[in-house]
């Protein structure tokens, strides 16, 4: 039974909260076709630079509650925990462009799939002209080595929000807003911890599960656990361990706070704390860092990136001089920035005496054509797009259940989701005969319709995989195929065999796929072993230690089971041969 969600349905979810928030904020505009929130003043914005971000949805109020002068332009919302589609981003780019702005910069936080969608976006809008800048932004403070995948962006993506915006608002060039907030994005850092996991729309399972007596320390926004659990303790305990790891210089993402520095601190609700246990959580906070000699000049108190309903916060400083912190204090009309006074928190005094008691108590009252044989090959390509959508849908509950152990448990949904919308594209007409054009559009497809880190990826390996095969689709033709789609897979992705992620089985696969370029290759023998050499590195990789992707966050000691990319990938090559196989044979 799925968890108790007031939503009126799983799939349209996102784009019903924000259409709630664009209805009752006159200030904003949804962008038709697409799930983008922008400035409804949008035309006031000539000459100036745009700011623009976005995220997965879950994360409310960010990111769409920071859109409004002095912020952020528009926002682009992708489903529940997934990035958003490539599509929706350029087409913000292209609004934002038309009225005459200046130049676009991209504020990301650094998960791959945003990185791979809002980057894949940008390069697209730069080769039609529109000058576009990309910031990501990692401050989590969990890691004490260096990730290969960088450190995660968490709550202090908003204070980049409101330092770009500002800088923007004063009229200053794309170059120099770039190259500033980049600069602030390394002066600090954020620390996550939670009593308990969340539950996507939809589905029945905690991301992970806690005794009742444990804590998790360091986990990220979408649901995955953290770096180590620790006993339930007193706020003020928790908060002390939570800054100590931030402040510890042994680590590699530690955030240089000491006696006698200036900061802003964020005291962020992860979305199901109560109001009560988060300003206990700021005061002890406070007190800790004056305790420790460190001037907090501003403090912001709320709801600002959460995780659905996660019962957890996340601690925010931000090392400031006084110019940083006018940025800061600059006016915005961003409904989900708080107002917040312009002086320190620290060196006021904070007690009034209490009045003496009166002698006497008053009284108070109340596309082109086809080469004929391509028709039969467009049937057969049917045939095989239909097997590799059922075996998806089959395999959903099973992938979501692997996924769950390294991070939001969607993986299955997200292949599900694919699946479905080939299905849709298959209903109303079939493929292209052509495999080169067949790859193409349905690299198009799952880059808009499948979403997260997997549609990136799929998308560009089809899109890759595609160029060997306008020249010829023999056999060597389609082992370049794989080449190719393998290697942008490891440029863009920064996945290597070994990491723990679908291009483990790709690679086992492709390796195998080299022997179509012998003479006289036998096509099923070495499609067979391609396929049972992907099987087999699928399996392998629940022995991985996971080296990119989200799963890379997670202690190597809790991932038991194979990777679920891995798992998904290697169930469409079995697919695929087992089509080809009984076309053969009939």
């Amino acid at each position: 039974m799925a968890s108790k969600k007031l939503v009126n349905s799983v799939a349209g979810c996102a784009d019903d909260a924000l259409a709630g928030l664009v209805a009752c904020n006159p200030n904003l505009q949804l962008l038709q076709g697409h799930r983008v929130a922008l400035r409804s003043d949008l035309d006031s914005l000539k000459g100036r630079v745009a700011l623009l971000s976005g995220g997965g949805s879950g994360h409310e109020p960010a990111h769409a509650g920071f859109i409004g002068k002095g912020m952020l332009t528009g926002v682009i919302a992708g489903a529940v925990f997934t990035a958003p589609a490539v599509g929706s981003i350029l087409a913000a780019i292209r609004a934002v462009a038309q009225v005459g702005t200046v130049g676009i910069l991209l504020i990301v936080k650094n998960y791959t799939g945003d990185r791979l969608n809002f980057g894949l976006a940008r390069e697209q809008a730069r080769a039609e002209g529109i000058p576009v800048e990309m910031v990501v932004v990692g401050d989590d403070c969990a890691f004490t080595v260096v990730k290969k995948t960088g450190r995660r962006g968490l709550c202090g993506t908003v204070l980049i929000h409101k330092v770009a915006g500002a800088l923007a608002e004063a009229g200053v060039g794309l170059k120099e807003i770039t190259e500033r907030v980049g600069v602030v994005a390394k002066a600090m850092g954020t620390l996550g911890v939670s009593l308990s996991s969340c539950t996507v729309p939809g589905s029945s399972k905690l991301t992970f599960n806690l005794a009742a007596d444990e804590v998790e320390l360091g986990l990220g926004i979408h649901g995955e656990a953290g770096v180590r659990r620790i006993k339930m303790a007193t706020t003020d305990q928790i908060v002390t361990i939570m800054l100590d790891h931030m402040t510890n210089s042994s680590s590699v993402s530690h955030v240089s706070v000491q006696s006698g520095s200036s900061v802003v601190l964020m005291v962020n609700n992860l979305g199901g704390l109560s109001v009560l246990e988060l300003g206990i959580v700021a005061d002890a906070a406070v007190r800790t860092l004056e305790g420790r000699g460190v001037r907090v000049a501003r403090a912001l108190v709320g709801t600002f990136m959460s995780a659905l309903e996660m019962p957890g916060f996340s601690l925010t400083l931000l090392l400031v001089d006084e110019s940083l912190l006018k940025l800061i204090d600059a006016e915005t009309t961003a409904s989900a920035w708080p107002n917040m006074p312009k002086v320190p928190v620290t060196g006021r005094k904070r007690t009034r005496a209490a009045p003496s008691r009166p002698s006497e108590t008053p009284d108070f009252t109340t596309e082109g054509t086809e080469p004929c044989c391509w028709g039969l090959i467009s049937k057969r390509m049917a045939l095989v797009l239909e097997r590799v959508c059922t075996t998806l849908l089959d395999l959903e509950e099973y992938l979501n259940a692997l996924d769950r152990v390294a991070g939001d448990g969607d993986c299955g949904t997200t292949h599900s989701r694919a699946a479905r919308a080939i299905q849709e594209q298959l209903r109303e007409g079939p493929p292209p005969g052509s495999p080169a054009k067949m790859l193409s559009e349905l690299s198009l497809l799952l880059l808009e319709k499948m979403g997260g880190s997997s549609g990136a990826l799929y998308g560009l390996f089809l899109t890759a995989a595609a160029q060997p095969l306008k020249a010829s689709t023999d056999l060597p033709a389609w082992s370049a195929a794989m080449d190719a789609g393998l290697e942008a897979m490891r440029k863009y992705g920064k996945a290597a065999p070994g990491d723990r992620t679908m291009l483990d089985s790709l690679w086992a696969a492709g390796q195998e796929l080299q022997a179509l370029r012998n003479p006289n290759a036998n096509l099923f023998h070495i499609l067979t072993k391609a396929v049972e050499s992907a099987e087999a590195a699928a399996q392998a990789t629940k022995d991985m230690i996971a080296g990119a992707g989200r799963a890379s966050y997670i202690s190597s000691m809790k991932l038991d089971q194979p990777d679920p990319g891995a798992v998904a990938a290697a169930a469409i090559l079995r697919a695929i041969l087992e089509v080809l196989q009984n076309l053969e044979d009939a």
